[in-house]
């Protein structure tokens, strides 16, 4: 197991690792829309909240030498299913087809409450 971390993406707030590779996979943590430089929440909506998470694992995968192409599960975790078209729209600019499987679910609350978080599971080529 490989432990993955970049410093263009946030630190983790607690014990575990933005991301860890084992058997070809990547496991990357679930990102907020925090910025990195600041430690701080993007300003605006879910949208760029949403915009910030998908930098911030894009920022993880190329570390692991790998992008966002190399995604074939995503999680992404809402504060609220009202804004789910919000974020799909900022989704899809990420991704392009073939499109990794995903979950979209609402949850409570969020860490820091957050609108959006999003996880990632790559492969090696």
């Amino acid at each position: 197991m490989k432990t993955i971390q970049t410093t263009k993406a946030p630190a983790a707030i607690g014990p575990y690792s933005q991301a860890v590779e084992a058997n070809g996979f990547v496991f990357a943590s679930g990102q907020l829309g925090i910025n990195p430089a600041t430690g701080e929440f993007v300003e605006g909506d879910v949208q760029a909240q949403t915009r910030q998470a998908l930098t911030n694992a894009r920022a993880i995968m190329n570390e692991a030498g790998l992008d966002l192409n190399n995604v074939i599960k995503t999680t992404v975790f809402l504060s609220d299913m009202a804004n789910f078209a919000a974020m799909n729209e900022i989704y899809a600019e990420f991704f392009s087809e073939p499109y990794p499987a995903r979950s979209a679910v609402a949850v409570k609350t969020l860490p820091k409450n957050a609108l959006v978080e999003v996880e990632c599971i790559a492969v090696r080529p």
